[in-house]
Formats: structure tokens, C-alpha cells, sequence
């Protein structure tokens, strides 16, 4: 078999299956808690305490779940070719799953670092996720320390360039659980890159591509049944 460079960009959707809540569904994160004063540069500002109670609940949880199938059959792929997975999620559960080269673009909840400068390779680092962040906690530069998340607000890090460079040069590019609506993925220009192409939005209340960021509906169908069948270019 001839081994191809497959690239993986996953979402919320692909965790869901292991028990972490999506975002943008009926039943998802941003339509429980207010998005402004969690989840951003204002609102840790603001309130750190809750930005800090919010995260720390996150991490406690994460300890909770597993890698469902699809993790797992990612993994698996690289007995036979080389992949990466660029993921939007934060969660850890690729590498659980023994995927060897994931890129974060929106950061990890395995790590923590300054509220000052978050980008700075200097003050991130891993920390232990039944350990919760404390108002007082410092960072390397004696900043208050904070999860390693890009907050709204913030721009992303240099993981962008090292993940376009990794779906231009994709033989195969598939895009598992997310709706594509949230930047980066809605700012890629996927026509212009991409080789192959598959679209699996994974939602149990309702399957569907995403018809804005792609110009039409490509396919369907829950993650892990995708993964157990074949790969098809468009």
C-alpha cells in the first residue's frame, strides 16, 4: 500500500462520543454559559476567579473520559501512513488515543501559562489536570498563571503556519466534527489547498455539512461510522 500524507482537521464533534460537550449544538457549552465573561480576554479581566472555576472544571473532567473509536482509528492510521492532526479542540484525547503528531490551534487544557504573554514559549507548560489554577498561582514571568486556551479576543498562535503548511501538502484531508464556522476553519480557502476533501458534521441532533464554508453538501454521517468505512476521493 502506498503511504500517503493524510491530514486530520477535527473539532468538538469528534470528543463528543467520550462525553465532552460541543459548543454550537442545541445541548452545547456556549448555549449554557455566557461565552463574554468566560471564555474571553474581557472576561478574565474582569472576573479571573470564574474564568479560573470555569477552566478548572473543564480539566477535572477531561480526567473523566476516554478516547472514543475515531480517536482510535486515527491513531491506528499510522501504522499505514503519515498523519496529522490539526484540531481545533483542547482536549487531549488524540494523543490518549496514541495519535503522535497533533496540532493545537486553539490550545490545551493539559497546560498552563501567562496571562501576560501567553504565546511565549517560555512560560507554557504542562501542568497536571486534578491540580486546579489558583488566583495567586504565578507564571514563569510572575504573571498570574492562566490555561494555555485562546480565549476570544486573542489571536492564534504559530500552530496556524505549521498546520497550513501540513493541509497544503496533505495527499488526502479529511474534516471530522466541526461546523467550520470559527476561524481558522472558516478562514482557510479550502478549494485552493486541498487535494481530497471529506465534510462530516457529527451532531446527534442533527447530521449535516456545511454548505457556507464549502459551496455544498459533501457527506454525511457519524464519526465513528465514517471512519470504519473507506475513504473516497471527491
Amino acid at each position: 500500500m502506498l503511504r500517503q500524507r493524510l491530514v486530520f482537521f477535527t473539532g468538538a464533534g469528534i470528543s463528543k462520543e467520550s462525553g465532552l460537550s460541543t459548543f454550537r449544538d442545541v445541548d452545547g457549552l456556549w448555549n449554557s454559559v455566557d461565552v463574554k465573561k468566560l471564555a474571553s480576554v474581557a472576561g478574565f479581566e474582569e472576573n479571573p476567579q470564574a474564568v479560573l472555576d470555569f477552566y478548572n472544571h473543564r480539566r477535572k473532567r477531561l480526567l473523566e473520559v476516554e478516547p472514543n473509536h475515531a480517536h482510535k482509528v486515527l491513531a491506528d492510521l499510522e501504522k499505514m501512513h503519515d498523519v496529522t492532526i490539526v484540531t481545533q479542540n483542547v482536549d487531549n484525547l488524540h494523543e490518549r488515543a496514541g495519535s503522535s503528531h497533533v496540532i493545537h490551534l486553539h490550545g490545551e487544557l493539559t497546560k498552563v501559562t501567562s496571562s501576560h504573554n501567553r504565546i511565549a514559549s517560555e512560560n507554557i507548560k504542562d501542568y497536571p489536570l486534578d491540580v486546579p489554577i489558583r488566583l495567586g498561582d504565578k507564571a514563569p514571568d510572575g504573571s498570574q498563571l492562566r490555561p494555555y486556551i485562546v480565549c476570544f479576543g486573542e489571536y492564534l498562535g504559530k500552530e496556524v503556519q505549521e498546520a497550513i503548511q501540513h493541509i497544503k501538502g496533505a495527499d488526502i484531508f479529511v474534516v471530522i466534527g466541526t461546523s467550520l464556522v470559527v476561524y481558522l476553519a472558516s478562514g482557510f480557502g479550502f478549494y485552493e489547498i486541498l487535494c481530497w476533501l471529506v465534510q462530516i458534521q457529527v451532531s446527534i441532533e442533527e447530521q449535516y455539512c456545511s454548505p457556507k464554508a464549502l459551496g455544498r453538501s459533501i457527506a454525511s454521517a457519524n464519526g465513528s461510522d465514517f471512519l470504519n468505512s473507506s475513504i473516497h476521493p471527491l
